[in-house]
């Protein structure tokens, strides 16, 4: 009963949001995020203890604040994610905005694959269908399998209404089919900021042990890939705004689990300082770091959360990566 009703609610959001006038879209999406954030249900919790990690020098009150902004945040990437099959190519190429775009450009330009990785911040699907409509640079991601099998479904035919290449996340297979569209010169992204499969490298992230894919920093060894990572934000106005990072090298010596770990790390590095510049448009209302998810405690120095933390229940959104 619970599948069937999570995925009726996804189709209603596909259906219904997407035929309101948009300001009254917006407009919902706010009230239900500004709801949400009153009831201090898990996931604001969580997102409280996660953003105290990312301001440490934040009082209870600025950390309400910065919750609630990230509460209006990820509810606008639902309700634009809702609309924007039916968005035309002129609106998408006009509501997102790349910085550093040559740092893929020419490095495709050479015959060479890249490799996008980004943390779940602001919209990440409008910046995907912004690649393929405005650069002519369609890609491949990765989609871990939902429950209930229909909501998995939606969820790629939307992605592949938009330009995307989905690979379900089979492990090995999934990732043989990356490397395919590497080695070919093509473009694979990933959202790459939490670890789903519990074997994933430890990195340090904002002072304490966090564990990350090693998805990325893999496929940019297997097949000579450039690993560029990327942050987005959400504007002032009605533009959502990013930045291609510069890359992260693949080591020179080293065995290939050192390469990994140090690509790794400075992969969380990048994404530290995006999510630092714009802490209210870093999506992240799960448990993340270590000594959340096993009740032991951080690094040694670090600052510990505002508030105890208490497990989200997963969206679709916090499944995705390799």
């Amino acid at each position: 009963m619970r599948d069937r009703l999570i995925d009726a609610g996804f189709g209603l959001g596909w259906t219904a949001v997407k035929r309101m006038p948009e300001p009254v879209a917006m407009a919902l999406g706010r009230r239900v995020a500004d709801v949400a954030w009153r009831r201090r249900g898990a996931g604001v919790r969580q997102l409280e203890a996660n953003l105290a990690r990312v301001v440490p020098d934040a009082d209870p009150e600025r950390l309400r604040e910065l919750s609630r902004a990230g509460m209006r945040s990820y509810l606008r990437y639902w309700t634009e994610s809702f609309r924007l099959p039916a968005w035309s190519r002129d609106r998408i190429k006009a509501s997102f905005a790349l910085a550093d775009t040559y740092r893929a450009t020419d490095t495709l330009a050479e015959g060479r694959g890249v490799v996008l990785a980004l943390p779940h911040m602001a919209n990440w699907d409008l910046a995907g269908a912004w690649l393929v409509t405005a650069l002519d640079l369609p890609f491949a991601t990765v989609a871990e399998r939902l429950k209930p099998e229909r909501l998995f479904d939606r969820f790629v035919a939307y992605r592949e209404k938009l330009g995307m290449e989905v690979v379900p996340h089979t492990g090995g297979a999934s990732f043989g089919t990356l490397a395919r569209r590497l080695r070919g010169g093509g473009i694979v992204c990933l959202v790459a900021d939490r670890d789903l499969s519990t074997s994933g490298i430890e990195v340090s992230f904002f002072g304490e042990t966090a564990r990350m894919p090693a998805g990325p920093a893999l496929l940019a060894q297997q097949t000579g890939a450039l690993l560029l990572p990327v942050s987005l934000w959400y504007d002032e106005t009605t533009v959502i705004k990013g930045r291609i990072h510069p890359h992260v090298p693949v080591p020179e010596t080293g065995t290939r689990a050192q390469k990994t770990a140090a690509m790794t790390q400075a992969l969380a590095d990048a994404f530290a300082g995006g999510i630092a510049a714009h802490p209210q448009d870093w999506h992240m209302l799960q448990r993340l770091w270590l000594s959340d998810l096993t009740g032991t405690p951080g690094t040694a120095g670090a600052k510990p959360p505002a508030a105890r933390p208490v497990e989200a229940r997963e969206g679709p959104e916090a499944r995705e990566g390799t």
